[in-house]
């Protein structure tokens, strides 16, 4: 389990102001030591130009999905014995057979809308690859891949942070880039904590235009308890009737008024505060940045070439970062997620609980390579989760938690149609414990091979503290 804080807690472990701890429950913030400020900081400076700038979107699988049915071995003949009740049809005449790939490993048949990608060369996939800590934890799991620093649990900082430190070129104008780092999460990931400026939106729509009910945003619940959410509540309260005040005051000054409330009520309903704190504070810049993004429309966004997102959970993410990839605002690193992967009942094989959550995750990814078209030339899509899951079958028709797992890497430049990685066996000898899939590619060398060969940090040394990248041994997932 990882560690709770209370608000004091929290205050006195990271030096930030209770009135600011407070009020991260609106805008997810990556870096909680800044100012209401920052994002005037983060979102105010003149957009530049996207031609040809590099993108990373990561797509994080929470839950541990079952990799052994999402990448299927059906040339491994132990697969079948081991999983009768929810294993995949080899390939074959008829529906709801597994796609195959290669002549051993294949598809599930939910994520047929994959099928082309892989087909003419975009997708690639990384089997046999996890984290080398033995943790059957999700919390600690999810927080050590995503830090990157597996069983070292007091990393302060994410690697798509210090990704971004290793990539940021100055400053546009004397200021920051429009938003280089954007999670599209409800939450901030622990990704994306640490210096570099970020933001976490989980609606674009809501947070440009203040449309629909507030949605409160924090700390993972992790790191609260009850008594801080009710000292936060308290303060919301408070500091909402302040703000009642303040804002009828500033109808009376007149000015820009009509502008200003829309930005407000964006402004409001994601961060919780007032418009002296938000709008006062970062001045015309911040104004300027959302009537910017505004450009976008949320509410009338068309996707390209025929794409159909799903419209909720990740196919709504991944539109929002399609959206913004047109929009050029610097965008250079994305990060969403989509969880519903913990299938210890009834997993099902080709129907069920795990194909409908597969399917929703395929035609979202293939909506996306779809809507961007030729700009998939300069974006590349990385899957992630935290470990896989038994080889074998529980009494209850599931699975449970287990080791290595199955990524895929999708782009314009991915040297695809193939499957990467050592394949170690299913035999109960070639299992890691004598139950799961065993590891053979490190998480941290299909990361720091995508992000070093894609987006060119200034030291690749710097993403996994401890941890050597050696691009002699790279598999070559990315064209260069």
């Amino acid at each position: 389990m990882k560690k709770r804080y209370c608000c004091d807690e929290y205050v006195r472990s990271t030096g930030v102001s209770r009135r600011v701890f407070v009020r991260t429950g609106g805008l997810a913030m990556v870096s909680f030591g800044l100012a209401p400020r920052f994002v005037g900081r983060a979102l105010g400076a003149t957009a530049p130009s996207q031609g040809g700038k590099k993108v990373l979107v990561c797509v994080f699988q929470r839950g541990a999905v079952d990799g052994l049915n999402m990448i299927v071995p059906h040339g491994d003949r132990e697969y079948y014995k081991v999983r009768q009740n929810i294993a995949i049809e080899a390939p074959g005449r008829g529906d709801n057979r597994v796609i195959d790939l290669d002549g051993f490993f294949g598809l599930h048949p939910s994520l047929a809308p994959l099928q082309p990608w892989y087909e003419d060369g975009h997708l690639a996939i990384v089997h046999a690859v996890g984290s080398p800590d033995a943790t059957r934890s999700h919390f600690d799991a999810q927080d050590y891949m995503e830090t990157g620093t597996p069983g070292v649990k007091n990393t302060a900082d994410g690697w798509l942070n210090r990704l971004l430190a290793e990539t940021a070129e100055g400053e546009i104008g004397g200021r920051q880039a429009l938003m280089r780092g954007l999670a599209v999460t409800r939450q901030e990931p622990r990704a994306f904590s640490g210096p570099q400026a970020s933001l976490a939106v989980g609606d674009l729509q809501q947070f440009l235009g203040g449309e629909g009910p507030p949605v409160r945003r924090g700390r993972p619940v992790d790191q609260q308890t009850d008594a801080a959410n009710d000292m936060a509540a308290n303060d919301m309260a408070d500091e909402r009737q302040a703000a009642e005040e303040r804002r009828q005051a500033a109808q009376r000054s007149g000015g820009n008024q009509r502008r200003r409330e829309a930005l407000v009520s964006g402004f409001e309903a994601l961060y919780g505060t007032d418009e002296n704190d938000i709008v006062l504070s970062t001045g015309s810049e911040a104004l300027d940045a959302v009537a910017f993004l505004k450009n976008a429309d949320p509410l009338r966004y068309q996707p390209a070439n025929g794409a159909q997102y799903p419209p909720v959970g990740l196919g709504r993410q991944l539109q929002h970062v399609a959206q913004l990839i047109k929009a050029d605002v610097g965008l250079e690193i994305a990060f969403a997620d989509i969880d519903g992967w913990d299938t210890h009942r009834q997993q099902g094989g080709a129907q069920g609980a795990l194909a409908n959550r597969l399917r929703e995750f395929g035609q979202a990814l293939a909506a996306f390579a779809h809507d961007l078209g030729d700009r998939m030339e300069d974006v590349v899509v990385l899957t992630m989760s935290e470990f896989g899951r038994t080889v074998e079958q529980n009494g209850s028709q599931g699975t449970d938690h287990g080791h290595a797992n199955a990524c895929m890497v999708l782009g314009g430049q991915v040297n695809g149609g193939r499957v990467y990685g050592e394949w170690p066996g299913l035999d109960r000898e070639q299992r890691y414990e004598g139950r799961d899939l065993a590891i053979t590619t490190d998480f941290r060398d299909v990361f720091g091979e995508v992000a070093d060969t894609h987006l060119s940090p200034a030291n690749r040394d710097a993403l996994f503290p401890g941890y050597v990248l050696e691009p002699r041994t790279y598999k070559g997932l990315i064209k260069t």
